[in-house]
This record gives structure tokens, C-alpha cells and sequence, in this order.
């Protein structure tokens, strides 16, 4: 009887809590979007089910949760979450990211940064929001950058400075990278003008192999002196980019693109979905972060949006401000949604290649703000 009562006792059934049930409901649906909706499968399957393998209830001192992580062998998921809590995930993700973007559309037109570097004004707006609510400044400098639309980025300034709420942060990150497709077309829509949104533009010249060369080189150590909290991820996203530019790296690269990228989002998107514990994440906190993540991923796009008309007001060439969008960091599917809009009012207006450019643009300006906002609470 006491063997039955213990085995009992360190069950699943015994050490059940509402809070379980919420977050394996919560695992579901986001598997369910990501399966039956298509919102980034790759991000919303894994964390979905981690979800799932993190609200498991089992007794204390079973050595398999996330956390126990004491003693001579701590459980294999506290192990992998190392590179959560580490910042190993993400440096490693920009790598495989570098490998996969064409910077061409930017270099191309060069004034399209401005739009990613405008809608950048999310992270730091939501900074402010946060402080208000009673954060401290390195939690809130953790939550703004939320708005940069980038869950590695998040994932990597909340680890350094704020990892009690990492799974909230991170989880609200992805989340809302996620709902792009949702979010963002209505914002559009208000702030733009049917006039507006069927403004055409020219195509991009093109670009040189030199200079796709020597990009990744400079703007590396142009943004590694501005913000040198941002090596980690800047570093590993050129250095990405040169293997794929250069020529002569085409293995490298095509493993950094491929297998690489997507062994390092497995691992990340299971162990953060499984760092959701109920007891650790349905709290007031983690409420207020969500809300505050929303809150920031609309203003970014708001304000790319705004800021793409206020440059139609000094500039000889008209920009369709839908792409002012794309300046947050979710690569590519803002592009996709500039498009998606962008084809609604004329079929034949062709809109991605110009918004990949903030959208590239917008990744480079939020590891810049991760960096700086590192390196003042850090």
C-alpha cells in the first residue's frame, strides 16, 4: 500500500492544477493554429507541444522538469534550455537567418531602412508602457523588445536581463509573430488611403556581387560600434550572409540555411514552450506582458506605416506606405502580408520585394536595439 500511495502521489492525476489544464488548452491551440491555420507552423507546432511537455504535473525531485536543473544530473530539458537561458539559441538562429536573406532589396534602395529603422519606435514606446506598469528597467527594456516583432532577439535581452519572465516574453514574442497575417492588415487598412494602397512602384536595380560582398563586412562593423551589446546576434547573422554571398562557402551556407536552422529551432521552439509552467507562468506579470507585447507589435507597424506617408510628403518618388509595415522583423511573412494587401486593391501591383527591404532592415534594427538597451541595463 505505501508503494501504490507513492506511485500514487508522483502521478499526473494527483498533482493536477486548473493552471495545468489552462496551459496544456493553451498547447493545443496553438498547435491547432499552426497545423490547421498555417501561422508559422515551424515556430507554433514545436512550441505548442513543448507546451504540453512543460504542464505535465509531476512530483518534486522527479528529475525530468525543465527546472530541475540541481544536483549531479539535472533533467535532459534543463539541459537543452541552456541554450535558452544561455543565449546560445539565438545567436545560432541569425546565423542560419544571415544565410537566408538577400540583402539586394535594401542595398537597392537604401531609403527603404528608414522604414525598418521607423518601426523600431515600437521597442522602445512599449519600453516606457512597461515602466509605467511597475517594471523595473532591465524587465522592461526585456518586454519592449517584444516589438520588434523577433523572437530570437527577445528570447536573447530576456535572458540577459530579465530571465524570470523569459517564457512570457518569449511565448508573447512568437505568438505574435505568428499572428502577423491577422494583426496587421487591419492596421493597414485604417491608416492608408485606397489611393495609397494602389501606388505603384518601380523595380529595384540591381545589385552588384561586390557589393553584396563587402555588405555583410561593413554594416557589421558599422552596427558593432553603435551598439556593441548586439555582437552576438549581428555577428552571427553577417557573418551568415558573407558565407552566402562570397561564392565560395555554398556548402556552408546551404547547411546553415537548411539542417542547421532547423535542428536549433526544434530545440528552441520545445524548450520554450516547456519553460510555460503554470506555476511559473499564469501570474499577473505574464498577463501585462502579453498585453504590452500587442500593444508593441501594433505600434511598430503603425508606425512604419506612418512614417512610409511622411516620406511621400519630401520625396520625388512615391512609396505605397503599406510596406512600412514590413519594418518589423518578422521575416518574411510581413513582406508576404504587404503583398497579400497590396494585391487586394491591384492584382497586378507586386509589393514584396520592396517591403523585404524594411523587413531585412527591421531585423538589423532590432538586434541594434537589443544591443543598446543591453548595454544601458545589462
Amino acid at each position: 500500500m505505501e508503494t501504490l500511495t507513492n506511485f500514487i502521489q508522483s502521478g499526473a492525476f494527483y498533482n493536477l492544477t486548473w493552471g495545468n489544464l489552462s496551459m496544456l488548452a493553451v498547447g493545443c491551440f496553438f498547435i491547432y493554429l499552426g497545423i490547421a491555420k498555417d501561422y508559422e507552423p515551424l515556430l507554433l507546432v514545436p512550441i505548442g507541444f513543448g507546451i504540453l511537455v512543460g504542464n505535465i504535473p509531476f512530483a518534486a525531485g522527479l528529475g525530468v522538469g525543465i527546472y530541475e536543473n540541481t544536483g549531479s544530473q539535472p533533467s535532459i530539458l534543463s539541459i537543452l534550455y541552456q541554450g535558452v537561458t544561455q543565449g546560445w539559441y539565438p545567436s545560432l538562429i541569425f546565423l542560419g537567418l544571415g544565410a537566408m536573406t538577400d540583402f539586394s532589396c535594401m542595398l537597392a534602395n537604401p531609403r527603404l531602412i528608414l522604414l525598418g529603422a521607423a518601426a523600431q519606435a515600437g521597442i522602445f514606446l512599449t519600453f516606457i508602457g512597461a515602466m509605467a506598469l511597475g517594471f523595473t528597467g532591465p524587465e522592461s527594456a526585456a518586454i519592449g523588445i517584444i516589438g520588434g516583432a523577433d523572437g530570437p532577439t527577445a528570447i536573447f535581452l530576456s535572458s540577459k536581463l530579465a530571465p524570470h519572465l523569459l517564457g512570457a516574453i518569449a511565448v508573447s514574442a512568437y505568438s505574435y509573430m505568428a499572428l502577423v497575417p491577422v494583426i496587421q492588415p487591419p492596421i493597414i487598412m485604417l491608416l492608408t488611403t485606397k489611393k495609397e494602397r494602389r501606388i505603384k512602384m518601380k523595380p529595384s536595380p540591381p545589385v552588384s556581387k561586390r557589393l553584396r560582398i563587402i555588405f555583410p563586412i561593413v554594416a557589421f562593423l558599422i552596427t558593432s560600434f553603435i551598439a556593441p551589446g548586439s555582437i552576438n546576434l549581428l555577428g552571427f547573422l553577417f557573418f551568415g550572409n558573407l558565407l552566402k554571398e562570397c561564392g565560395v562557402t555554398e556548402r556552408l551556407a546551404n547547411t546553415a540555411r537548411t539542417a542547421f536552422i532547423d535542428i536549433i529551432t526544434i530545440l528552441l521552439g520545445l524548450t520554450v514552450g516547456a519553460s510555460t509552467d503554470a506555476s511559473r507562468f499564469l501570474t499577473p506579470a505574464s498577463i501585462k506582458i502579453f498585453a504590452l507585447g500587442a500593444t508593441s507589435f501594433m505600434i511598430a507597424t503603425a508606425s512604419g506605416v506612418l512614417f512610409a506617408k511622411l516620406m511621400n510628403y519630401v520625396s520625388k518618388k512615391p512609396l505605397n506606405p503599406i510596406i512600412g509595415a514590413a519594418g518589423v522583423s518578422a521575416v518574411p511573412d510581413s513582406a508576404r502580408v504587404c503583398q497579400m494587401v497590396g494585391a487586394r486593391e491591384d492584382p497586378s501591383n507586386f509589393l514584396i520585394m520592396h517591403a523585404m527591404a524594411p523587413n531585412v532592415a527591421g531585423v538589423i534594427g532590432s538586434a541594434v536595439g537589443a544591443g543598446i538597451l543591453l548595454a544601458t541595463f545589462g
